[in-house]
């Protein structure tokens, strides 16, 4: 069954030289998860490695790496990579690791060229939860399979140009599917509607399944997101720039759990 309803605060729109502090401010707004392009805090972890990598309870902060996490990689010799600006590697996540200590969960969104590599570094720094896009890996099975052999929960990302079909032979496999609303890399962009119909078959075909939508989701457009079926939902600027994040992560949170409750009395 899909974890319930989760708010992810996007970071990578906080103040970065406090990031700590952003990522306290935001947990403490009551989030269930705050996320960012590069990070994302959630309220729903769990403490200890292999059980509380796969709980829900505490504390969740799902970090996003871009590009290659390397300063001064070549990023045009490399057809895969995603985005050309390097955020958030796994230094950071350990640093936000004993910042914030053993509650909040990891959730690392890897919008990397090989992201085999970044598998056992980001497992040691304290991530929870590793989700890597299907367009970056030529083995996705053996992937998802070092992903939990590092204790570690798996997440599979598409990019708006992927078909959901080709993420469908693994979602039995993964904890949760990510559904690009933008393309990645970029904040401030318009959130695609036509990328709706992906969640929504995804949720008919995977009711069980945790539905993930990044990019442009805000208070205008939570409502066609919770309606096709998305249970966690990351928003950038909506919350991180308003004067009441709270308010504004409880508005978001309560559509998506009105719709998930409307959802189950509909079968």
């Amino acid at each position: 069954m899909a974890s319930g309803c989760r708010i992810g605060p996007s970071i990578l729109n906080s103040d970065l030289a406090a990031l700590g502090a952003e990522c306290s401010r935001m947990l403490d707004c009551g989030p269930t998860t705050c996320t960012g392009c590069n990070g994302r805090v959630r309220r729903g972890g769990g403490s200890g490695r292999a059980g509380a990598r796969g709980a829900g309870g505490a504390a969740r902060l799902s970090l996003s790496a871009r590009a290659n996490l390397r300063a001064g990689a070549s990023l045009s010799s490399a057809p895969r990579h995603f985005v050309p600006n390097i955020t958030f590697g796994h230094p950071v996540v350990e640093s936000l690791r004993k910042r914030l200590g053993q509650e909040p969960f990891f959730d690392m969104h890897m919008m990397v060229a090989a992201p085999e590599q970044w598998v056992k570094p980001m497992a040691v720094a304290g991530a929870n939860q590793y989700t890597f896009h299907l367009e970056a890996t030529d083995n996705p099975g053996a992937l998802i399979k070092d992903i939990r052999e590092n204790g570690m929960k798996v997440g599979l990302a598409i990019k708006p140009g992927t078909t959901v079909e080709h993420l469908a032979p693994w979602a039995n496999q993964i904890d949760m599917a990510l559904v690009m609303t933008v393309e990645p890399g970029f904040g401030g962009q318009k959130f695609m509607e036509d990328m709706m119909p992906k969640v929504q078959w995804l949720r008919t075909q995977f009711p069980s399944l945790d539905i993930e939508v990044d990019g442009g989701v805000g208070p205008d457009t939570i409502h066609k997101c919770a309606e096709a079926g998305a249970n966690m939902i990351v928003s950038g600027s909506a919350i991180m720039k308003s004067a009441d994040p709270r308010s504004v992560i409880n508005l978001l949170r309560n559509v998506c759990s009105e719709a998930a409750q409307k959802r189950s009395l509909d079968r």
